[in-house]
């Protein structure tokens, strides 16, 4: 994608001057960062519902809203990358994703942590997408497995590692500091950024043109993903389309996305090409994303709630478990 973009805009690919694979450990650094946060709180949850004064049932709210909000900024974030630049909003997104995760280890009650965690959302949607870009860019044709290789082996640690790490600290500390231990990370993410990674040329000229914004396209993202989120996330809960609430969810869903679909053909600059998908090669990548992510998500995410408030497994056992199984269960389905 790089390549074809570079030549169709006359530049050369880029070529950095400093080593690629020191490019490549910055940018994995804050994908192992997102990534494993994705999953470290679920295991702190009663913890957290306890402290707040709320339900179970309203304390995974603090897991939806965060996927909501990564959920909805995820598909726009090469259309902004292009728009201001993908080195300051990559640099945008790891600022945000630290600063909301310092406010959540300060929250003390459950509307304020989900306002936080739906920030952090946000700034954690737009990693992913920008940091293989980078890679993309950054490593030749021949040698762009190997990086994407590396890239992977975080995407599929850090949740494995997620529910053990997350269990330890609030079991020996408390579970604030699951969301304080980002806040170095990030920091040092920062830093690197800043002296080892730069927009190609070919960007740079991409984003001085004037670009129509896709407000509508952009809208509708906010609305299908959110309420779709919704529906998946609390429809056993309210026993699917039995619940009114759930029904007129799931309709506003597919009428939103349906419209994004009809909108993003018709866009002069759509905030996602969905022509991209006429490429075999691409579409297979992105079913196969779609799998990897049901597995990772499914285990990582459902498991530690199912063991701690169906089983009634307390917090020490749940981190052997989570130590000894877990990753062994993840890396058998992935």
């Amino acid at each position: 994608m790089a390549e074809a973009m570079a030549v169709a805009t006359g530049f050369p690919e880029a070529r950095p001057a400093i080593n690629p694979w020191i490019i490549a450990m910055t940018v994995t650094l804050a994908t192992f960062m997102e990534v494993l946060d994705s999953s470290i709180a679920n295991v702190a949850l009663p913890h957290m519902a306890g402290t707040m004064g709320a339900s179970p049932e309203e304390s995974t709210w603090v897991i939806t809203s965060y996927l909501v909000s990564s959920a909805i900024v995820l598909p726009m974030s090469g259309w902004l990358s292009n728009v201001i630049g993908r080195k300051r909003f990559y640099m945008i997104c790891v600022a945000i994703f630290t600063a909301s995760s310092l406010l959540c280890g300060f929250a003390t009650s459950l509307p304020m942590m989900i306002v936080f965690r739906i920030v952090q959302g946000a700034g954690g949607g737009g990693l992913g997408p920008t940091e293989q870009a980078i890679l993309a860019d950054t490593f030749s044709a021949k040698r762009r497995g190997m990086a994407f290789a590396m890239y992977g082996m975080a995407v599929v640690v850090a949740p494995a590692i997620g529910p053990t790490l997350g269990g330890w600290i609030t079991d020996n500390y408390n579970w604030h500091w699951i969301f304080f231990i980002n806040v170095p990370i990030g920091i040092l993410s920062l830093i690197l950024t800043r002296r080892v990674v730069h927009d190609p040329v070919y960007l740079k000229n991409l984003k001085r043109s004037t670009k129509r914004v896709d407000y509508v396209g952009m809208g509708l993202i906010v609305v299908g993903v959110g309420f779709l989120q919704f529906v998946l996330d609390k429809g056993q809960e309210k026993d699917w389309l039995s619940s009114q609430m759930i029904l007129v969810s799931l309709v506003i869903a597919i009428v939103a996305l349906a419209a994004l679909i009809i909108n993003e053909f018709l866009h002069e600059d759509p905030i996602i090409d969905l022509r991209l998908l006429k490429n075999r090669n691409f579409a297979t990548a992105v079913i196969f994303s779609f799998v990897l992510g049901m597995v990772l998500n499914g285990s990582t995410i459902l498991l530690p709630q199912f063991l701690q408030n169906s089983l009634g497994y307390p917090m020490p056992n749940l981190s052997k478990f989570t130590r000894v199984h877990l990753p062994l269960l993840i890396l058998e389905c992935s």
